[in-house]
């Protein structure tokens, strides 16, 4: 394996690791498999032999090992004071991932170290274990020693002096051991190995010594990796799981073919998270077969989007996607690593998407299949206080808490009705009727209204001018040509220009579509009233996400909105738009079409093809694009959501099921 180093002193083969960290456990199985050892040497002590093989034998559960101490006090806490101490083991970590190898094959194993109480907390900077992964161990340790300054104390010179002592005494019985050591103490364990030791003055017994089954609730905060990386690492252990075919779970609403075949088909959240974990597995791996960081940093994101989009229903678009990258990567660099850590990720999930989809990162990334409330022994909860000196929080405001009001009774998403029997909803669809929402009029009407705005500024600041200032000062003061022309010594004005003529219609294009399968229901819809305009679009099929008695629900994909109402015919069927090669486009020709004003707005991510501007100037019309990056993204997706309702009387009771 190229990644593979080992100090090699003797019958011993060391192996410098990082405690907790996942590239040094897989590390670990290379070793165990390159040098085959006849014993297995750790940095543990060995009163605690017994607990901790106990709680290895249970892995993947992870347990906690504690005991009563007089270690160096956390801040806060006297000097002398007993404390309990708290040793996870977890699969990522490479001294339990020893451990385990030895108690699978059947080999010895050697606690080497010494039990100190008193032994001070460390906080050293270790480079990026990521790092590992790219150069490999040989020179990532060589610069670890070259830049290490602090020199050790006086606990540390007699831990090391009794590990090289240990490891003396077992060379004289086997022949090869694997010695698993951290890269602080290594390079002077071997130099003391090769000098005559004495035997150490150690503990020889510890009571109360306890094994615990750690609580699933606290593996989301208390592991050294991510609950879903080291899933991960565990499920390469052994034979991967069948991946399986995606599936519609975590979802909210329901196809009425769903619905008629006997109900909702919901798969539970826990089967679902298991499910993504499984599908994740066998997309991680580097060329060397080692599980990489960035691609599973990837398969997160990927999976989080997949049960974002059954959540909400809305999709992660691609400029998020690399908001989100290139986030993680300023902030990892920022805390000098190169990999981000799981806050960082949440962090960023949350300022580049939303609560709804960071919280659903969060469930995954810190998702652990095997970890049971329940267990053979007793359950512990424990929190970042009892472990550190400190902890970082970050809270989720998911959607429907979010567009709640004060107080739980008025949380519109508790008094949503359900189904009371499967197909119970199937019988508001007895009518061919179809009609909108009101309050979702409003607000598309309201959107049109300040894109109309929007494209007028535009086109007006198009045909503004600057000059130097003379005899007026014409619309104003243009400070932005001013100081860029500050070393004349002149100041600028600007003239805004007139536009002659408003904006008769608004085109909006949230998705090309360019295979037309993503939205194939197309709906030309009449305003009912003076104030509302004439609507066609293009969407979600209604019958995909049935929400309540003849309510459906439904994403846009474009939409055109045309004033003054009661004009516009079946533009889907129009046989004059028919040289249109997308839904698109024949959404903009029926804009210029119906408009009884000189401009278009058209807002889409690309401008259209050059021939629209010819057919516009021949109709005496004019397109303004705007494009779709420059608008809010959080005001894009609200609006983006419509419901349908299959008849009139609906509108009564859509608000209990609309939300």
């Amino acid at each position: 394996m190229p990644h593979l180093h080992l100090e090699t002193f003797g019958p011993i083969h060391a192996l410098p690791i990082l405690h907790y960290r996942m590239e040094f456990a897989a590390l670990v199985r290379a070793a165990f498999q390159s040098v085959q050892p006849d014993c297995i040497a750790l940095e543990l002590p060995p009163t605690l032999e017994e607990p901790v093989l106990r709680a290895i034998r249970r892995l993947p559960e992870v347990s906690v090992v504690m005991y009563e101490s007089t270690v160096a006090p956390l801040p806060g806490r006297k000097r002398g004071e007993p404390q309990t101490v708290y040793l996870l083991m977890e699969p990522a970590d490479p001294l339990c991932e020893g451990a385990r190898l030895a108690v699978e094959h059947d080999l010895p194993v050697a606690f080497v170290d010494l039990d100190l109480d008193h032994y001070p907390c460390h906080e050293e900077p270790f480079p990026d274990s990521y790092a590992v992964q790219r150069l490999g161990l040989a020179p990532y340790y060589q610069a670890f020693c070259q830049g290490e300054s602090s020199p050790p104390g006086q606990d540390d010179l007699r831990r090391e002096q009794g590990m090289a002592w240990h490891l003396q005494q077992l060379s004289r019985k086997y022949q090869r051991i694997l010695f698993i050591c951290g890269m602080a103490h290594l390079k002077r364990v071997k130099e003391r190995y090769l000098l005559p030791q004495s035997r150490p003055l150690e503990r020889i017994r510890r009571e109360g010594v306890r094994v615990m089954n750690l609580h699933p609730d606290s593996c989301r905060e208390l592991l050294g990796e991510s609950p879903f990386l080291t899933s991960l690492h565990e499920l390469h252990r052994g034979e991967l799981p069948p991946e399986p075919a995606p599936t519609a779970s975590l979802r909210r609403s329901f196809g009425a073919f769903e619905l008629l075949a006997g109900g909702k088909k919901e798969i539970p959240e826990q089967e679902a998270l298991r499910e993504a974990l499984h599908r994740s597995a066998r997309h991680v791996l580097d060329r060397s077969g080692i599980i990489d960081r960035q691609r599973v940093l990837f398969r997160l994101f990927q999976e989080a989007g997949r049960h974002y989009r059954q959540e909400s229903g809305e999709p992660v678009h691609l400029w998020q996607r690399r908001a989100f990258f290139r986030y993680v990567r300023n902030l990892a660099l920022v805390d000098g690593m190169l990999m981000p850590d799981l806050f960082s990720q949440l962090a960023a999930a949350r300022g580049c998407l939303d609560d709804t989809f960071a919280h659903a990162y969060w469930r995954l990334a810190t998702f652990s299949p095997w970890q049971r409330e329940e267990a053979e022994i007793p359950t512990i909860r424990l929190h970042p206080e009892d472990l550190h000196s400190g902890r970082r929080v970050i809270r989720f405001r998911p959607r429907p808490l979010r567009e709640g009001r004060k107080g739980l009774s008025t949380l519109p998403f508790l008094k949503r009705k359900g189904e009371k029997r499967p197909g119970e909803w199937l019988k508001g669809f007895d009518t061919p009727s179809l009609c909108s929402f009101p309050p979702e009029d409003l607000v598309i009407e309201q959107y049109g209204a300040f894109l109309k705005k929007r494209g007028n500024n535009q086109l007006s600041q198009e045909q503004s001018r600057t000059e130097p200032f003379t005899t007026s000062l014409l619309d104003g003061i243009d400070l932005r040509e001013t100081l860029r022309n500050l070393h004349e010594g002149r100041i600028y004005v600007r003239e805004n220009g007139r536009v002659k003529g408003g904006v008769g219609g608004v085109v909006v294009i949230f998705d090309e579509d360019h295979g037309g399968k993503k939205f194939p229901y197309l709906m030309t819809w009449l305003g009912e009233h003076a104030q509302e305009s004439d609507m066609a679009f293009y969407s979600t099929l209604p019958a995909d996400h049935v929400v309540g008695p003849g309510i459906c629900r439904c994403d846009y994909g474009g939409l055109l909105l045309s004033s003054p109402p009661r004009r516009m015919r079946d533009i889907w069927r129009d046989p004059d738009y028919a040289f249109a090669r997308n839904k698109g486009e024949r959404l903009l020709l029926a804009a210029l079409d119906y408009s009884r004003e000189k401009h278009v707005v058209y807002v889409a991510a690309h401008p259209p093809r050059s021939i629209f501007r010819q057919i516009a100037a021949r109709l005496e019309r004019k397109i303004i694009h705007i494009p779709l990056g420059s608008l809010s993204p959080v005001k894009l997706k609200k609006i983006r959501v419509f419901h349908v309702l299959f008849g009139h009387d609906k509108r009564e009771i859509a608000g209990e099921y609309v939300w």
